[in-house]
């Protein structure tokens, strides 16, 4: 393949962690969303409202990318009942440089064919190719076990023709490999709280749900070659270009439009004066040489953010601290910013910046719990709300959580897959290296047992629990 499409449900969290894998192996790297849209007023929160449609939408370019990020972005901040919703209006505003894909069977038109909603059915396409344009897509795709996606599919062929939509062929992909599919069906219990055996547990019918290849897409829809070849003319489409080179920082607005090194140049100056009035020249020589690392990787209007934002709180009264290698700076040091004299105990500038470094310098500092959001509260006010974002971590599973995890979804008792988990060494990153220095893991995944199909099913979901939900 040339190229390979995400679309998350709701989210872009996996955007540039695939968008840099595919690049990096000759892929081109396709970027889109599948969004949900809500049923009516994105302010109504009715029973209904509970189940909004599917709608895929694909950026073509680097607007595309952008209108993307605002509607996911406003879907969480405005739409948000028990999904992040986008609404038709929001849909109109950003609909330049995407392309939008009719859903799977949750999709606002397949939900109409199946409840028989003719007339509605082809107003919604309509309203559709007025938004989107050229870019509208009505989607068709195959599964066995699917009975009504045949009946839509038909309606959708149907539909195309009358309505002069073009047809895509898309793939519901959820899992790499054919054989992962009992896998999938081991996370969806994780993610449900159900075991295996709940034969009423949410689950996906059958192992059709992985990265088909295109002979595979090819036999699938004998009866739209069209569907198949419309593929490769949105892979042609987009041409997203996301750029890493560049550090986007705020302008600080130093008083009388000052140069922002000339201003920082001058704040560590009073600072060492003040810290250390008659400083010996070595502490000249040491701020002369940060400084201008700092001019040399334009890292200026950082430290002067960072400043502003310390000097808040210290005028504030809030209690604050300075944790890792920035305790290393001078400059900190001089803008009050560390209370650590790094020339004192001999602390190396090299290790927290350096000419050669390309990732940001890393200024770690925390704030008293019970009073951090007047820190927040500050930087709103002072760089604008739209410039201000707290960040979102992620969880990865551990071995020990992925024993425990994979028990309970095989119904293994928790009291056997808890004593397997404790026989994992904390350092150990990998179930591997836990088998390499705990020789009864290795004799248990070796023997034919429950607990070996236990440790056995935790590695491989530890593997594939990076891969993401999307379509191609």
């Amino acid at each position: 393949m040339t190229s390979l499409a995400i679309t998350h449900h709701g989210s872009m969290y996996g955007v540039i962690d695939f968008y840099s894998e595919a690049l990096q192996n000759g892929i081109k790297p396709i970027i889109g969303c599948e969004v949900y849209v809500a049923v009516g007023d994105r302010r109504s929160k009715e029973p209904a409202d509970r189940t909004p449609y599917h709608l895929t939408l694909i950026a073509k370019d680097n607007s595309g990318y952008k209108n993307l990020v605002q509607l996911v972005t406003k879907a969480h901040l405005e739409g948000f009942y028990y999904r992040p919703r986008v609404y038709k209006q929001l849909l109109e505003e950003h609909a330049n440089g995407i392309i939008a894909l009719s859903g799977c069977l949750n999709g606002e038109i397949p939900r109409m064919i199946q409840s028989g909603q003719t007339e509605n059915v082809r107003n919604t396409g309509l309203w559709f190719k007025e938004v989107f344009g050229e870019d509208f897509y009505l989607e068709i795709q195959r599964h066995p076990g699917l009975s009504e996606q045949e009946m839509v599919n038909a309606e959708l062929l149907t539909l195309s023709r009358d309505l002069d939509i073009p047809l895509v062929a898309t793939n519901d992909f959820h899992y790499v490999l054919k054989e992962d599919a009992p896998l999938q069906d081991i996370l969806i219990c994780i993610h449900t709280n159900t075991t295996i055996n709940d034969e009423k547990r949410l689950r996906m019918h059958g192992d059709s749900y992985h990265l088909k290849s295109p002979q595979e897409m090819t036999a699938l829809f004998p009866e739209a070659p069209e569907a198949i070849s419309n593929t490769q003319r949105i892979a042609e489409l987009c041409n997203v270009k996301l750029s890493f080179d560049q550090i986007h920082l705020p302008d600080y607005k130093a008083p009388g439009n000052k140069d922002s090194d000339l201003y920082l140049s001058e704040l560590c100056s009073q600072g060492l004066q003040g810290r250390l009035p008659g400083a010996p020249a070595r502490y000249q020589e040491r701020l002369l040489f940060e400084l201008e690392i700092i001019r040399q990787t334009r890292f200026a209007n950082y430290f002067l953010v960072v400043w502003d934002i310390i000097s808040f709180a210290r005028g504030s009264g809030v209690l604050y601290g300075v944790r890792g290698s920035a305790a290393a700076s001078l400059v900190l040091y001089c803008l009050g910013v560390t209370d650590v004299d790094p020339l004192q105990y001999n602390l190396v500038f090299e290790r927290f910046l350096n000419a050669e470094r390309k990732e940001m310098p890393d200024i770690d500092m925390d704030f008293q719990d019970d009073r951090r959001d007047e820190v927040i509260r500050h930087v709103v006010n002072t760089y604008g709300k739209d410039h201000v974002a707290q960040i979102i971590t992620f969880g990865t599973m551990g071995p020990k959580a992925a024993i425990r995890d994979a028990g309970r979804a095989l119904a293994i008792p928790y009291a056997e897959a808890d004593r397997i988990a404790r026989l994992i060494p904390v350092r150990a990153h990998t179930l591997g290296e836990a088998e390499s220095s705990v020789p009864e893991l290795k004799s248990l995944n070796d023997s034919n047992s429950s607990l070996s199909t236990l440790i056995k099913t935790a590695k491989q979901i530890r593997k594939i629990r990076q891969e993401k939900n999307c379509k191609i």
